[in-house]
C-alpha cells in the first residue's frame, strides 16, 4: 500500500512540473527582445534566405548548427531546425573593447524551424536584448546599431 501512494504521488508531482513547464512556454513565449516570424516559406527556402540576407547585409555567416541534419546521418527524422550565428569583426572588437565577458554572447543568433503544415518559422533575440543585461552604455550603442540590421535581415529573409 505504502508502494502505490509512492507511485501515485510521485505521478501527480511529475504531472505539476509537465503541466508548470508547459504553462511557461505558451506563456512566457515569446519573452521581451525575442521575434518571432512565422513565414509561408519551406525550411530549406528559409534557410537559403536567410543566408542570402545576411551577405546582402553585409554581416558574417560564423557558424551552422542543425539537431534535423545531425539526427539524419543516424537515420532519424525530425523537423527541421537551425541556428545560424551571425556576427562581423568590427562589431566583435568594439563587444570585447567594451566587455570581455559579453564576448559569450556572440556570434548572435537566428533559428528556422519547421512547422507541422510544412511552414518555417525564424527567431531572434534583439541584440539589445542580448547584451542588455551587462549594463554597458558602449554595448548598447553598439547593439543598437545591430537591431535594425537583424530586423532587415530577418524581414528581407522572411518575404517582409
Amino acid at each position: 500500500m505504502q508502494r502505490l501512494t509512492a507511485v501515485l504521488v510521485a505521478a501527480v508531482l511529475l504531472s505539476g512540473v509537465t503541466q508548470r513547464a508547459s504553462a511557461f512556454e505558451a506563456k512566457d513565449f515569446p519573452y521581451a527582445g525575442v521575434e518571432v516570424l512565422a513565414t509561408p516559406l519551406d525550411f530549406k527556402d528559409m534557410v537559403s534566405r536567410l543566408e542570402a540576407a545576411i551577405d546582402a547585409n553585409k554581416m558574417g555567416l560564423v557558424t551552422k548548427a542543425s539537431a534535423s541534419i545531425g539526427a539524419s546521418r543516424r537515420g532519424v527524422t525530425i523537423p527541421g531546425n537551425m541556428v545560424l550565428g551571425v556576427y562581423r569583426n568590427d562589431f566583435a572588437v568594439r563587444m570585447l573593447e567594451a566587455s570581455v565577458p559579453a564576448g559569450i554572447e556572440a556570434p548572435l543568433r537566428f533559428y528556422v524551424t519547421e512547422n507541422p503544415d510544412g511552414t518555417a518559422t525564424l527567431t531572434y533575440r534583439k541584440p539589445s536584448a542580448v547584451f542588455a543585461p551587462y549594463k554597458n552604455a558602449d554595448l548598447d550603442a553598439m547593439a543598437a546599431e545591430l537591431d535594425p540590421i537583424f530586423a532587415k535581415i530577418a524581414a528581407e529573409a522572411a518575404g517582409r
